[in-house]
């Protein structure tokens, strides 16, 4: 059999560019990062998948070269190597799932358990098992299902995944970051500020799906997968992990539509379903409909959109209800809003007698409008008051728990909470915020301290002695966005 076929199926036309011979709107055209980065191995994490290896080079190859062609024999590609690796790639400590297998546990007999998973999915006698639903905190204090897949559901996804991300990788447009091998959250927050500050950004929509991974339409999904994938083995298998159903409190219960958030194939798949209902179409709009620049970046189901014009942006967003509404999504209401932003929106506000321009979150970072040592404009971006208060709030939980705990532990593990937190948030002009953060932690950990005391009390200066000791301070951990931005981009971005 041959490894890939030609597909009749019509693709999207894609309109030149408004402005021929001039850079285009997205801060991040064609593939985005160079080929180095985004076929290059990735850190192993959560639904990440694996890095794209040398027997898959070929794979690659051809779906580079050729966007209609789909792929007969792919299966082949989930070999036990690969299984192996997938398993290596999840953590220890990871929950276990319905059949309560944990990581250690399937490790003790490693080789012969992945000969056996291997060879049953070969023969087709691979059984998926329902999700073990768990429900974790959102910042509005809503709660967010999770499914923990069973450990084998987890291993065969990874390395299903990381064949599958061989062809979409080469399909995927520039301004998609999310959970994709050589992208992070940061790469994302990068293009979006190199976007505002190097484009003509006049109004940004921060826009949100309601409910996207429940209420993906898994039939579109299907048919989307088979623009590529016309290896029915793999199709069943993925069909199988939607169908398997959850299961909480005892209970199992279908699912019908949407795809189990904390599975490691389900942002492969929403990635692949947006880029079909969103990215491709949003793309070819603004090439064909806006009259000005349009920056487009997308991070799994959040995105931010920004134009030059009011009138493209009205018409986007009334265009984007409907494109949504026939694949079964919907904006929420609440949570979508159309915002004077950018480098003149201060001015043009004042002259009417408004108030600052307003601000929006994105990736956990608060985008405010602010002015630089010499009066012009400046991106500025700080820790989103929601996460840092639930980040608190889950500080505060934590040292109560931890209340009776010698003191040296409990410094070690705020001193792991405040280090973790300054990775992601350490970036330039945030460290007010970063200090605020260490602060409240240090009140935290003195309340917990108070709380065990036969006094009831702990005196400021032995708190203060204990952080100095213990804590570390903040410092900026990560560059401007237009210096990492250009650096891995190696000097090609269409925004220059």
């Amino acid at each position: 059999m041959h490894d890939h076929e030609k597909s009749d199926r019509p693709v999207l036309p894609v309109k030149p560019p408004n402005k021929p011979g001039e850079p285009g709107a997205e801060v991040v055209e064609g593939r985005g990062l160079p080929e180095g980065n985004t076929a290059g191995e990735t850190r192993p994490g959560r639904s990440a998948g694996l890095g794209v290896s040398s027997d898959l080079d070929r794979v690659r190859q051809v779906a580079r070269k050729d966007r209609d062609v789909r792929f007969t024999a792919l299966l082949h590609h989930v070999s036990v190597d690969r299984l192996r690796e997938a398993y290596r790639a999840i953590s220890p400590n990871a929950a276990p799932g319905v059949d309560g297998v944990t990581w250690r546990d399937y490790g003790r007999d490693l080789e012969a358990n992945l000969r056996d998973l291997h060879a049953r999915v070969q023969r087709g006698a691979y059984r998926a098992m329902p999700a073990r639903r768990v429900f974790i905190p959102k910042t509005d204090g809503r709660l967010r299902p999770l499914g923990v897949a069973a450990l084998e559901d987890k291993i065969l996804q990874r390395a299903v995944v990381e064949v599958l991300n061989a062809i979409y990788e080469q399909d995927f447009l520039g301004f998609s970051y999310g959970f994709r091998p050589g992208r992070s959250q940061h790469d994302a927050l990068d293009a979006l500020a190199v976007g505002i500050t190097h484009k003509k950004v006049s109004f940004v929509l921060d826009a949100d799906i309601s409910d996207f991974f429940g209420s993906l339409d898994q039939s579109w999904l299907l048919k989307f997968l088979e623009h590529r994938i016309a290896d029915r083995r793999v199709l069943r298998l993925i069909q199988k992990w939607l169908a398997a159903g959850v299961i909480e409190d005892g209970e199992w219960s279908k699912t019908e539509a949407g795809t189990a958030q904390g599975a490691s194939v389900s942002p492969l798949l929403s990635n692949v379903f947006l880029h079909y209902v969103f990215d491709l179409w949003a793309d070819q709009w603004r090439r064909r409909n806006a009259r000005g620049d349009v920056i487009l970046v997308r991070y799994a189901d959040d995105y931010v959109a920004g134009f030059e014009y009011r009138e493209d942006a009205e018409r986007f967003l009334a265009d984007l209800r409907e494109r949504f509404a026939e694949f079964g999504l919907e904006l929420h209401p609440d949570k979508t809003r159309l915002i004077e932003f950018g480098r003149f929106a201060a001015e043009r506000r004042a002259r009417h007698g408004l108030r600052k321009p307003e601000t929006f979150d994105f990736l956990g970072f608060t985008h405010i409008c602010a002015t630089n040592r010499r009066g012009g404009f400046k991106l500025k971006r700080v820790t989103s008051k929601k996460k840092m208060q639930a980040k608190l709030k889950s500080v505060k939980t934590e040292m109560r728990k931890r209340m009776h705990h010698p003191i040296p532990e409990q410094g070690h593990w705020l001193a792991g909470v405040l280090q973790g937190h300054y990775n992601y948030y350490a970036v330039p002009d945030n460290s007010e915020a970063m200090r605020g953060f260490r602060r409240r932690v240090i009140w935290h950990w003195r309340a917990a301290l108070a709380r065990r005391s036969q006094k009831g009390q702990i005196t400021w200066q032995r708190i203060d002695r204990l952080a100095a000791r213990w804590l570390p301070q903040p410092r900026i951990l990560h560059p401007w966005p237009a210096v990492r931005f250009d650096a891995k981009t190696r000097g090609r971005s269409p925004v220059r």
